[in-house]
């Protein structure tokens, strides 16, 4: 690697004006596009690369989508929306909230789940933090993400500030899947992470948000690779987050950070900040720093062909992840052959070992294992309360089900990662056994959900804090987004008075 050298004395700096950008940069005034302005350092070549996907990012904004991506982008929009609302009335919601309320800033843009109005950067950090409140949002299996809890409201953010159109905003979110999960891609996904242990969840995030905030902003090609470097400086977050038991950091990590991130690299640059023009080439570029094993071009591959919205998996359970494929397991059992809780004599479920680690007998319920199956074998389904009662992990009656609950790890089921394959063995009182495999959980891209079933799972998470008649009409605007003239009116529908 080589080592940063620098080029001028401070003087020399002062005297090109590097060092010359006032506070009137961020004031209401300051945030008008500006034309690019020469940098004060000596120019490095823009890679094929840079160029490829500046010129896609900056042209998304007028570039139309297939109709069946923009169906997927609003189921998950909707889904995100709704794992927000939801979000807000758990700890690491109400912690957001709290912050919110003491550093209302310009009322420009929503806060979920409240009556806040705050500048767009403090609301996608919040609304990012409630998004990830809990185990309910998308997720992304070869990037290592979870791409919607950053993304929409980052994309949120920036278009009330600046009035965004509802097709503007689909399009711009359906760029910010395709940018930010590229970018983990790139790095080397699971194997990245597994090394590094870097957060690969904070950084996609970090470059969807950033890419759906300045397509928001309409940036130029020009102006886009600088919001690539302002959002490269910025991309942080590493393991450490998997000790937070209360998932408040985790919250920040995945959504509120990257979230914030993205918007606030969007606002220097159409505030006429300059920076490099090529983060992913010559030297101390992004992948020599983060990631020497990866593949930049990956980046780019098949921009405009295939749409990773479309690759981002919703979960039919609020739950965590590696729980959805036991869950559906037992439900598919049930359908074959009915059976009550106090009926079964044992329950072991297979997972692959560094998945079911993740949810082994956990504090938190909706990351329990042995929790959620003895849940599920008590109400036949796992609702967002049931998902969420911590109290219930003491009832008398669930711990004598979750008693029968026995994890086994399988490290054959290793070989099919990133697939989260799960296996359940029942045995009856009577002796009966009853098994299930699954290869793909319900709402992944190999079994997706149906717009009726994204709808139910939204409207139970939404109607308990905003009421069944704002959580339809919200449903319906968001199902009918690419009409709507100013994404600013959804504000009524997602905010509680």
């Amino acid at each position: 690697m080589t080592p940063f050298r620098f080029r001028f004395s401070r003087r020399e700096l002062l005297q090109r004006g590097a060092l010359t950008l006032g506070a009137a940069a961020l004031s209401p005034s300051g945030l008008r596009a500006q034309a690019p302005a020469a940098a004060g350092s000596a120019k490095t070549a823009i890679s094929p690369l840079m160029t490829t996907l500046s010129n896609y990012m900056a042209a998304a904004k007028d570039r139309a989508v297939p109709p069946e991506v923009v169906e997927k982008a609003k189921h998950h929009i909707l889904d995100t929306f709704a794992a927000m609302v939801s979000g807000s009335e758990l700890p690491p919601g109400r912690a957001a909230l709290s912050l919110a309320r003491a550093q209302a800033g310009r009322p420009i843009a929503t806060v979920v789940g409240s009556n806040v109005v705050t500048g767009s950067m403090d609301a996608a950090l919040v609304n990012g933090v409630l998004a990830h409140s809990d185990e309910t949002d998308d997720s992304h299996g070869p990037s290592q993400s979870h791409p919607g809890a950053s993304i929409v409201p980052a994309a949120l953010a920036m278009g009330e500030e600046l009035g965004a159109t509802g097709q503007h905003y689909l399009r711009a979110v359906t760029l910010g899947y395709d940018v930010g999960t590229r970018s983990t891609m790139a790095l080397g996904g699971m194997t990245f992470r597994d090394e590094s242990r870097r957060s690969t969840h904070a950084f996609a995030g970090n470059f969807g948000s950033a890419a759906a905030a300045g397509c928001v902003a309409a940036l130029t090609a020009g102006q886009m690779r600088w919001l690539l470097d302002y959002a490269s400086q910025q991309a942080s977050g590493y393991a450490i987050w998997a000790r937070d038991t209360d998932h408040i950091e985790k919250g920040f990590v995945f959504g509120g950070m990257p979230a914030r991130n993205g918007v606030t690299a969007a606002i220097l640059v159409r505030a006429g900040w300059t920076g490099v023009d090529d983060v992913f080439s010559g030297d101390d570029n992004f992948f020599q720093v983060n990631g020497t094993k990866g593949n930049p071009q990956v980046i780019v591959d098949k921009l405009g062909d295939r749409y990773e919205v479309v690759n981002t998996d919703i979960k039919k359970w609020t739950v965590g992840t590696p729980i959805q494929a036991p869950l559906d397991a037992i439900e598919n059992i049930r359908t074959k052959h009915a059976f009550e809780a106090d009926q079964v004599k044992s329950v072991v479920v297979r997972l692959a070992p560094t998945v079911g680690a993740v949810v082994d007998n956990r504090d938190i319920p909706d990351i329990c294992l042995q929790h959620m199956v003895a849940v599920m074998l008590i109400d036949k389904t796992v609702s967002f309360h049931a998902a969420h009662d911590k109290a219930r992990m003491q009832d008398p009656g669930v711990l004598r089900q979750r008693g029968k609950v026995t994890y086994t790890p399988d490290a054959t089921l290793a070989a099919l990662l990133p697939a989260r394959v799960a296996i359940v063995e029942i045995t009856l009182n009577d002796g009966m056994r009853l098994s299930d495999r699954v290869e793909a959980v319900r709402g992944t891209v190999r079994n997706p959900m149906t717009r009726a079933e994204v709808v139910d799972k939204s409207r139970d998470l939404i109607a308990p804090v905003l009421g069944m008649s704002t959580a339809q009409k919200l449903i319906d605007a968001v199902l009918a987004l690419e009409s709507l003239k100013d994404i600013r009116t959804l504000r009524p529908l997602l905010q509680k008075t």
